[in-house]
């Protein structure tokens, strides 16, 4: 019996603790979204945006977004209010935040960006069509 407590609490911490694996800046979560061949989301934030911060709060620590960003994407984030480096294309293309963009490997835009809080039925629903239509781009080469 106390092994199955135990087994639940491991579980339990392991679904609610689990958060996005954000790469270090932009240009080292380019490199390394390269060397894997995955996708990139990035995020363009500041920690004074209400829409930022509920999205952190909300959507970004579900567990099912959490998992599809961390095993199918490269997460990169930069803060308007920290000075973090954010390519003068997507700076200049992007008119509220958050922004969100979905990149190729070597930071070329996949999309325009999607604007504002994202509900996690509706991020979820972006992250698997970037996916498809990457995959496909994939296939393609």
């Amino acid at each position: 019996m106390f092994k199955k407590i135990i087994m639940a609490l491991v579980l339990t911490a392991s679904l609610f603790g689990a958060e996005v694996h954000w790469a270090k800046d932009y240009q080292s979560g380019i490199a390394q979204a390269q060397k894997e061949h995955k996708p990139v989301m990035f995020i363009i934030s500041s920690h004074s945006c209400k829409y930022c911060l509920l999205l952190d709060r909300t959507t970004l620590k579900d567990p099912k977004v959490v998992k599809s960003l961390n095993k199918n994407f490269i997460a990169i984030r930069s803060w308007t209010d920290q000075r973090d480096y954010i390519p003068a294309e997507l700076a200049q293309n992007t008119p509220g935040l958050p922004g969100i963009w979905f990149l190729l490997p070597n930071g070329d835009p996949m999309y325009q960006p999607l604007l504002g809080y994202a509900k996690t039925e509706y991020f979820l629903s972006a992250l698997a069509t970037v996916k498809t239509e990457f995959d496909k781009t994939k296939k393609g080469k």
